[in-house]
């Protein structure tokens, strides 16, 4: 083979991205601004920042959640939700088998990880998307666990941090995806606007698509990290539609931050100290405005309660009209929070997930 053939070989050879190489149990990466050569045991005690340039690389939601919350306070919230297949989607490969290895690569359930912890001392809930997960995409269960942690933290009165790190909408999931940007923004919309309560957004690289358009962008205090992509479109799709070359900062959260999209660009070096002071600012602010936690508000339960409760129902056979008034019995649900018992209709005021134990009959 003659060196220009074995050039040509190698050009054609499909290159893996250097923040998974470090999955693979490498122990050097390369910075993808500057391309500096890291040594990944330290670059991880470094939180991932480039030693050369200062460069923020991609983190893991679990190292985020290291680096933020206080060792040994971290309690998670439904570990064990998974999504399903309900439009049986295939592309190259079938929807299921692209979870299946994803959740084998990454150790994970779905693209984001909920729960509660101490920050410096202070109890907060916190949501945090892992990009690695299927590029970080929001489908029904990130929807859905975004929002029981939402809830939760409106009925303790807990301060809210969600970490975006997304592509958007999962498209494998069709409309279910894109219902949750509603799901969540009406669920911040209660904890905002009614509890009066504070929530703090911080805005990784990337951050794009449907979390941009609805949750990301929703915070009291929106947060950024230092050259972190953010953005709805693709650059290319917007140059092409306005047929004008952009700025090559565009997009950037420098950017963003001169336009007044964002409050605050904080390092990642400085981040916890910076949350922990922005919360005890607020807590000692005056004038803030009482809220209140609505009725409708309900409170999720464990995996274990609710297998309790299905087989509680099914214990003995039961007619619909039955069931139905064995279900409002036992969860204490209002009346008219349950319309038809044949149709499983809802009211609008009301998002109880409770319900979905009446499909399982």
């Amino acid at each position: 083979m003659s060196i220009l053939s074995w050039l040509e070989d190698q050009r054609k050879r499909p290159r893996v991205p250097s923040h998974k190489k470090s999955d693979d149990g490498g122990l050097w990466t390369r910075c993808d601004n500057c391309g500096t050569i890291l040594y990944i045991k330290h670059l991880k005690e470094n939180r991932r920042v480039c030693f050369s340039c200062g460069y923020h690389l991609h983190m893991n939601g679990r190292e985020r959640i290291k680096n933020l919350i206080d060792p040994g306070t971290w309690q998670p919230f439904d570990e064990t939700l998974s999504p399903g297949d309900p439009l049986k989607f295939r592309d190259q490969k079938f929807y299921a088998e692209r979870l299946r290895e994803a959740q084998d690569r990454t150790g994970l359930q779905d693209a984001v990880l909920t729960g509660t912890g101490l920050l410096d001392g202070i109890p907060v809930a916190m949501g945090v998307m892992d990009f690695n997960f299927m590029g970080g995409s929001m489908g029904s269960v990130v929807g859905e666990k975004i929002t029981r942690c939402i809830e939760y933290a409106t009925k303790e009165g807990l301060v809210l941090i969600l970490v975006c790190a997304s592509g958007g909408a999962r498209m494998q999931e069709g409309i279910l995806s894109l219902m949750q940007m509603a799901k969540i923004s009406a669920a911040l919309h209660t904890y905002q606007s009614q509890a009066g309560l504070f929530y703090i957004s911080l805005l990784t690289s990337p951050t794009t698509g449907g979390v941009t358009a609805s949750f990301a962008m929703l915070g009291d205090l929106i947060l950024a990290e230092p050259q972190a992509l953010i953005g709805f479109a693709g650059r290319r799709v917007i140059e092409q539609t306005l047929q004008e070359k952009l700025p090559e900062n565009f997009q950037t959260a420098e950017y963003l931050l001169d336009h007044g999209l964002l409050d605050l660009i904080i390092p990642r070096s400085f981040l916890k100290q910076a949350l922990s002071e922005t919360i005890n600012l607020y807590k000692d602010a005056p004038f803030k405005r009482l809220g209140y936690v609505p009725k409708t508000s309900v409170s999720h339960s464990t995996f274990l309660t609710e297998e309790s409760i299905r087989r509680r129902i099914k214990s003995q056979p039961l007619l619909d009209a039955q069931k139905l008034t064995k279900v409002k019995n036992i969860l204490n649900i209002e009346k008219g929070w349950l319309n038809n018992p044949g149709r499983y209709t809802i009211s609008p005021r009301v998002n109880n997930p409770w319900l979905s134990l009446y499909k399982d009959l």
